[in-house]
């Protein structure tokens, strides 16, 4: 059974569960998935692959500290940011609610300027909250890969990233508790991803589900809050996670590379099919259900105005753009009849599947390179 922080849990004063707390209370912030999964161990102890070999050497160089390494002294006030950025680059605040505005019967058409920068200020919020939560559910998935993965190459490798993805929470969660004025649930549609992917017995889903599909996601919208945010200690903690995400996007396309080759066709369509439905949740997270009621703005008005919008159809396909290549080089997209490429084209990002993805790291040459001296 595993456990984590659960959809009704927001921020409590200081972060902690403090001594004090009622089990009632803890209770409330914990959730509980069963799974049924093997362990396993390997006396195979040679260092068989050369590409997980040289990723485990560069996980352990390039090892960073969330307390020392980032200037958490820095001063950040996130609505003076919001007009500092709409300043430099001449886009307005309150994407993607800005959308809305021109639109027929369109719920924010009388929202003052202060309520477009809370908006972009609340905007924000959720992401980093979204980035928080996606990345505890990346600790368990990786505790999970490691207990599971019958390779010692792929075990070395996984115990790094176990040790990433707490730091990336550690990271978010202070930023969010001392930089920012709240922090948002998690998303239903994640929420749902992970509780799939973390009760599903084949460890390869643990792979597809997460090192692929929200890790890559999750590649793409970091690269974008990097090249929008003008505060300096984001921007910093952004590069950080950005480059260990990279070895983890690595990590799943090497292995699965390995193991796709050997399924039956009937299993290769039953990961095209989850690949397909963890991209449709994740579709479905950007609409950011957990932010609008706050202003006033329903989630029914929502989906059915801004998927319509051409900034969010946008957002959508940067952010998949990260997950097609991907798919095609694991012999997913074209496996019999080329099942999940007709998926992605309706969707409308199948024009991504030779996108070049050299500048954010993602590919797996970049991902195991040794580090600059």
């Amino acid at each position: 059974m595993t456990t984590y922080v659960s959809a009704s849990s927001i921020r409590g004063p200081v972060g902690l569960v403090d001594s004090e707390m009622s089990a009632q209370a803890f209770a409330e912030l914990v959730a509980r998935v069963r799974a049924d999964f093997d362990t396993t161990f390997t006396w195979d102890y040679d260092r068989s692959r050369d590409g997980l070999r040289r990723l485990y050497e560069k996980a352990k160089r390039a090892q960073w500290n969330v307390s020392d390494d980032l200037d958490w002294s820095i001063d950040v006030d996130p609505e003076r940011l919001v007009h500092l950025q709409a300043e430099e680059t001449g886009v307005p605040p309150g994407y993607p609610a800005r959308a809305l505005a021109e639109l027929d019967n369109s719920p924010v058409s009388s929202w003052s300027e202060d309520q477009w920068v809370e908006f972009a200020v609340h905007s924000q919020c959720t992401s980093l909250s979204q980035f928080l939560h996606g990345e505890q559910g990346a600790l368990l998935c990786t505790a999970r890969l490691v207990e599971a993965v019958p390779w010692i190459d792929a075990k070395y490798y996984g115990a790094t990233q176990v040790v990433d993805e707490a730091r990336h929470v550690e990271a978010f969660s202070r930023y969010l508790d001392e930089k920012m004025p709240t922090t948002y649930p998690i998303n239903d549609n994640l929420r749902s991803l992970i509780d799939q992917i973390l009760g599903d017995s084949r460890w390869d889903i643990v792979y597809l589900g997460m090192q692929v599909v929200i890790e890559g996601l999750a590649l793409a919208a970091f690269g974008l809050m990097l090249g929008t945010t003008r505060e300096p200690l984001l921007k910093e903690l952004i590069r950080y996670v950005m480059a260990d995400e990279a070895r983890h996007v690595a990590f799943g396309i090497l292995s699965l590379q390995e193991v796709y080759r050997d399924l039956s066709g009937d299993e290769l369509r039953e990961r095209q099919e989850f690949a397909y439905e963890a991209c449709e949740h994740m579709r479905r997270r950007t609409l950011n259900a957990e932010l609008w009621p706050a202003f006033g703005v329903s989630n029914a008005e929502v989906k059915a105005m801004l998927p319509r919008t051409r900034s969010q159809q946008r957002l959508q396909h940067l952010l998949f753009s990260k997950i097609v290549p991907n798919c095609k080089k694991l012999g997913l997209l074209d496996h019999r009849d080329g099942w999940l490429r007709d998926r992605f084209t309706e969707m409308g990002i199948i024009q991504y599947e030779d996108w070049s993805i050299d500048a954010e790291e993602l590919t797996i040459d970049s991902a195991i390179a040794a580090e600059s001296t």
